[in-house]
């Protein structure tokens, strides 16, 4: 199934259920799961998307601030964000950035790291992406990477994306898909399910954190659906940009 919702009721509560890596799990026992994951693998999160992507994880995150354009004091929502690797590389541009996250795990991380790097002037805020507190038309520009398939309920984040970026506003969502090249798709499976696990808990100690990351990716949404929902969310002009036939792609849409 690559839809996040299921439609299904929960087998106990009669309520609806939603995907936690090839489980279905009730809705409202996603985000504490996917929390215990996150603050899990907060401390390994950069070895952990090195295993994942082979390291190539930092050269699509370059180009996605490419795509982003961050300008000089324009203001920037980066939503699960926690450690800050995006963040970093658009405040290198002038952007006054806001970091949220759900998990605070994550964002004290990313909090560190900026000490470490000397960087003063990014806003940290703990946040759930289905229910932003910062106010209508305030961003230029909202970014997640990495991110949006952890969420419980896509279409609500989606929802509070569009809702505080003015008019004008863009929105960039960096994903992980499913490539459409023949023969590296069948490569990149067996490395996924079969070795990250095992690397996972080589160096975390944590398999089962992994394999979920792993899992979620092949129950998010293909590319075309995706995009799909980011148009009903209100955004126009919607783009995608498949990276390596689509193992990583680039969401855009704009607030007009």
């Amino acid at each position: 199934m690559s839809s996040e919702i299921s439609g299904q009721a929960g087998p106990e509560t009669g309520s609806e259920t939603v995907s936690f890596g090839y489980e279905d799990v009730a809705a409202e026992d996603k985000e504490s799961r996917v929390g215990a994951v996150f603050s899990s693998v907060a401390r390994k999160y950069d070895v952990m998307n090195d295993a994942m992507s082979v390291g190539m994880h930092r050269l699509w995150k370059d180009k996605f601030v490419r795509r982003v354009r961050p300008r000089p004091d324009e203001q920037i929502l980066d939503m699960a964000g926690g450690t800050g690797d995006i963040a970093f590389r658009m405040e290198a541009e002038g952007a006054v950035v806001t970091v949220s996250d759900i998990n605070q795990d994550m964002l004290d991380v990313g909090i560190e790291r900026a000490m470490e790097r000397g960087i003063d002037t990014l806003v940290w805020s703990r946040q759930n992406a289905e229910e932003l507190s910062f106010p209508a038309h305030f961003f230029d520009a909202y970014t997640i990477a990495f991110g949006i398939r952890n969420v419980t309920h896509i279409d609500k984040a989606l929802a509070e994306a569009h809702r505080v970026l003015k008019f004008g506003g863009r929105f960039f969502c960096l994903e992980f898909s499913t490539t459409e090249w023949p023969g590296f798709k069948e490569v990149y499976d067996a490395y996924s399910h079969k070795l990250v696990p095992k690397i996972g808990s080589m160096i975390a100690g944590d398999a089962e954190s992994y394999r979920y990351l792993i899992e979620s990716i092949r129950r998010f949404p293909p590319m075309p659906e995706f995009e799909g929902m980011v148009r009903k969310a209100g955004f126009k002009h919607t783009k995608v940009e498949p990276i390596l036939g689509g193992l990583v792609a680039i969401h855009s849409g704009w607030k007009v």
